[in-house]
Parts: C-alpha cells; structure tokens; sequence
C-alpha cells in the first residue's frame, strides 16, 4: 500500500460501528434486522463472498440465514421463493447471490424482490428512485464508489467526474450519485472516442469494466482521484493468479492523487454498505407497518 491508497478498512469500520448502533437501537424496538441470502446452484466461486457478509453481519448484530437453492429451480419456483421471503416480516433483506444459471434471468428476480427488502438496490424501482435523488437504498456498489470519494475531501458541487463504464447497477447509478451531489459528470463506455481526452480532465475518475489495465497513468490528470471498482482475475509473470483492478496500479498511483487498490479499496466498503442498507429497509419496513397499524384504528 502506497500513501496515495484510499483504503476501503477504515471507511467500512466507520460504516459499520453507526450501523451496529442502529442494529441494538431496532432490537430493543422489537425489530430485530435480518438478512437472507440466495444462492442456485453449485456456485463456490460465491462462497467466500457468503461468508464475508455473514462474517460483517453478525459483527454488527444483523441475523444472516443462507439458503442453497438446486440449480434445476424453475424462474417461477425462484420467483415463489422470493416472493415468500417479500413477505416474512422476520426477514429485513433479500440478497441474490450472482452468477445463476442461464435459464434464470437475473433482471426478473430482482424485480421479485420487494423495494422494502432490496438492500442491493438492484430492483428497478430502486435504481429509479436516485434519479429523484432518494438515494438511501441505492446499489451497493455504486454508494460505497461515491462514499470513497466523498473520504478524500474534495469538494463535490462542481466537480468534475468522469465514469468510466455504464452498467445499470454500477456506472450509471454512480453517475445519478454524483449528480446529486453537484458534480459534473461524464459517462464514458466502449463507443466513446478518445477515452484519455475525457479521464485527463477529470478531477475524479471511476472505473467500472472489467479489463485490467484499461486505465493507465498518461489517462489521468495530475492530482485527480481514482476510484477503480473492478475486480479481474489474471495469471501473473511467475504463473500465480491475482485479483487486479481496471486501473494500471503502478502507473496511475505516482500521478493521482488518491487511489483505490484492488483488493482492499471499494470491495469492504461495499459489504459495510450493504449492511447499512439493511438496517435502511428495516427502517422503513417498520414505519410502513406502524402506518399501516395506525391507518387501522381508525
């Protein structure tokens, strides 16, 4: 780690420590939060991402249930699955484990999962809601990228941003953070011409792909922030696999002037804020049933 490193583990403590007030805050209210993770299939690869958020749930008081779905579920068995957890009110949160079998479209399960229980801020309706700047149960993601930005302490209105990458979960939610904030921003993608004219103006630069190196130190302006949000996998020189970002590490670092590594920089900020996001649909879940009570008695 460099001095430029904007690490994620110090900002997550932070994340995490508010959180775990406000998970002893909801018991003592009899809303205890809890969270219930999906997987389909025989997906290993996701394993160690289950067991770091069990691991950060439970340090923080939030109840975590996994359930193992067969990967020859139906859509529509899927669908009724969630659909039951949509309405359990022991259950605050619903999370769908990615990859899942071809058969499964990912985009129709998340819409299944009710807004009120969409601590990925993945549903439609979520992603919607920050174009009117309701921001609190945004993709996960995108807030943990934004909130890294926000720890170096650049002023924000008037900023100029530059995002590299336009996924409906990542780049373009990022985008809407910014925008509410008062920033400038530019979304760039693969058709864009002349990448480097855009990231060389930008005095915060996110990068959102998935190709390692894609963003080299010439692309950057002397000074900016870069937040690198992606995670590949590559076989180094002596034959050993790594996980690098989408940034050239080693050429950008001397040029920005915060940096994100890859790991350790937007990955534990992400699951801190996905925990934040649940005690944010417990919140609301609560408020919806003490409107509903009170609607009740009259």
């Amino acid at each position: 780690m460099g001095e430029r490193d904007l690490t994620g583990r110090a900002v997550a403590d932070g994340i995490l420590a508010e959180v775990a007030a406000e998970v002893q805050a909801l018991g003592e209210a009899h809303w205890p939060p809890k969270l219930v993770s999906i997987t389909v299939g025989d997906e290993s690869a996701v394993d160690v991402y289950v067991r770091n958020q069990r691991r950060t749930a439970e340090s923080v008081g939030i109840a975590f249930e996994t359930r193992r779905l067969p990967e020859r579920i139906t859509q529509e068995e899927l669908r009724a699955a969630i659909a039951a957890l949509n309405v359990d009110p022991q259950v605050s949160g619903i999370i769908l484990q990615r990859p899942v079998p071809k058969h499964i479209s990912i985009k129709a399960m998340q819409t299944t999962i009710h807004p009120l229980k969409d601590v990925e801020g993945m549903n439609p309706a979520s992603i919607g809601n920050i174009v009117y700047n309701e921001l609190e149960l945004a993709p996960c993601t995108a807030l943990a990228a934004v909130e890294m930005l926000k720890r170096t302490g650049l002023q924000l209105q008037g900023l100029e941003a530059v995002v590299i990458g336009h996924s409906e979960i990542v780049g373009k939610p990022i985008a809407f953070l910014l925008l509410s904030e008062g920033a400038t921003v530019t979304v760039c993608h693969h058709m864009t011409r002349s990448l480097a004219v855009h990231s060389r103006r930008a005095d915060a630069v996110f990068v959102a792909v998935g190709k390692p190196k894609l963003v080299t130190g010439d692309m950057i302006k002397p000074g900016a922030a870069v937040i690198d949000i992606g995670i590949n996998e590559v076989i180094d020189d002596e034959g050993k696999s790594r996980v690098v970002g989408d940034v050239d590490y080693d050429s950008v670092a001397p040029v920005a002037g915060w940096i994100t590594p890859v790991p350790g920089g937007v990955g534990p900020v992400t699951v801190a804020v996905l925990m934040r996001n649940t005690v944010v649909a417990t919140r609301r879940q609560k408020a919806h049933y003490e409107a509903r009570l009170g609607a009740s008695t009259f």
